[in-house]
């Protein structure tokens, strides 16, 4: 399907329009400056990309502890001495 594209300048007057394309599935490309260079694009949102990050994935699989005399600055840690 070819992309449609539209000057930079014209974004806001069509924006409705833009997005009614863009809820039907198609790109819109922005062209920017005297040789309308293509520098963005407004794409339709899919959800199916989108994932969801695991959080704790090691969670109950590992144990750590620490010594009662361990000690480290928060300078050490990132290795910022």
């Amino acid at each position: 399907m070819p992309m449609k594209a539209i000057a930079a300048g014209e974004v806001r007057t069509h924006f409705s329009e833009i997005l009614k394309e863009v809820r039907n599935g198609k790109k819109v490309g922005i062209l920017y400056g005297k040789t309308k260079k293509p520098v963005a694009m407004i794409v339709p949102y899919d959800e199916e990309k989108r994932q969801e990050r695991k959080i704790g994935a090691l969670d109950g699989k590992i144990n750590i502890e620490f010594k009662d005399d361990f000690k480290m600055t928060s300078e050490e840690l990132l290795g910022i001495q």
